[in-house]
């Protein structure tokens, strides 16, 4: 039973059919997952009753190809990130970024919202390539190596970082600026809603950002709300072990 006193998190982590839901009504349920869902109700002006309905009716819905990350090993989960949700935001942004210029070019001069669009994703673009590499090279090597360690019984893997829970913190903070940045382009753009009798262009621009709207939730997601604290808890665990 789904109630309004559930953060959004724990909903999506528990009944992962939610996240559709919560797509459906522009419900944040990665970077600002940790509100009830009471509140991230009124903060949208929904009706809370109308999306509990919504997540009961999507509960009964199978959904056989949807995978419990909360069981799976780390190293697994990485693995997943990186090769849909990472390839997918390498591959996107650059053709968002043309697609954006094109636009302007067209539009700019006489629709002011265009080159401020353009000048956020090209500063979501510049903070997600960097994050991404801190990612692949720092942080997933690091958790998949203590995950093997503490199976095999070998010695834990050197960390410059310290505690894993410093470059978590780090890429968290960094996930609620793109975030920040997703909105205002969702802001900009009335909904990612393209003005009566637009070009083909205008609307692959607009469809484009929406589903890197939706990739990124459901990556945040992943990190923020599964990878994230059970690496923490993972290390921690040991700790408490050896101690």
């Amino acid at each position: 039973m789904i109630t309004p006193t559930q953060t959004v998190r724990a909903i999506a982590i528990d009944h992962p059919s939610s996240i559709r839901v919560f797509e459906s009504f522009g419900i944040d349920y990665c970077c600002g997952g940790r509100k009830p869902l009471a509140e991230a109700c009124a903060a949208a002006n929904l009706s809370v009753n109308e999306v509990l309905a919504a997540l009961d009716a999507g509960a009964v819905v199978a959904e056989p190809s949807s995978i419990d990350w909360s069981q799976l090993p780390l190293d697994r989960l990485v693995a997943h990130i990186v090769s849909t949700h990472h390839a997918y935001v390498k591959q996107e942004l650059p053709r968002l970024t043309l697609l954006a210029q094109k636009v302007v070019n067209r539009h700019g001069d006489t629709q002011p919202h265009l080159p401020a669009m353009q000048k956020a994703l090209a500063q979501l673009d510049d903070e997600l390539t960097h994050h991404l590499a801190k990612e692949e090279n720092i942080l997933f090597p690091y958790i998949s190596a203590l995950e093997a360690a503490i199976e095999s019984g070998g010695a834990h893997p050197d960390a410059c970082f310290g505690s894993v829970a410093s470059p978590i913190a780090m890429m968290t903070a960094e996930h609620d600026a793109a975030g920040q940045l997703l909105a205002s382009l969702r802001n900009l753009s009335g909904g990612f809603t393209p003005p009566i009798g637009a070009c083909p262009t205008y609307l692959a621009y607009y469809a484009g950002l929406q589903e890197f709207e939706r990739d990124l939730h459901q990556h945040i997601h992943l990190e923020n709300n599964i990878l994230f604290p059970r690496a923490i808890l993972m290390e921690s665990s040991t700790m408490t072990a050896t101690a």
